[in-house]
């Protein structure tokens, strides 16, 4: 993959979300949404592995420094995930206790990338 300059964080983060998507779809995960934004929360990526509901997190680090990317999502950010999970299934219809969920993380460090974190958090 080639990296470039971005006229915006904005720009920058939707370039490294499509190219998940993409990625995903290529290792058979089907979209379902993108942006998905809520009071408090986003979820960049919903998509489905059979009947799993994936959720996924997309994060870019240009440099390696403070333990990375993998080490972005705090407690709290996670915390804000499971809780705009969870309102977008109930938004679907569905109850989250009877549906099967993961959250994966899909990284890119510097020139890296991607490198998919299944399941790596749980709540």
């Amino acid at each position: 993959m080639s990296f470039r300059l971005f006229p915006s964080r904005t720009a920058k983060g939707r370039h490294f979300e499509q190219d998940a998507e993409r990625w995903l779809k290529q290792q058979g995960l089907s979209p379902v949404a993108r942006n998905v934004r809520y009071r408090g929360g986003e979820l960049d990526l919903v998509m489905k592995e059979g009947p799993l509901w994936v959720f996924v997190e997309v994060k870019y680090r240009s440099q390696t420094g403070f333990g990375g990317a993998v080490h972005a999502i705090s407690r709290a950010q996670q915390a804000r995930l499971w809780q705009s999970a969870r309102r977008f299934l109930k938004e679907q219809g569905l109850n989250e206790w009877d549906c099967q969920c993961r959250f994966d993380v899909v990284i890119y460090e510097g020139e890296q990338g991607p490198l998919w974190l299944k399941g790596a958090f749980g709540i």
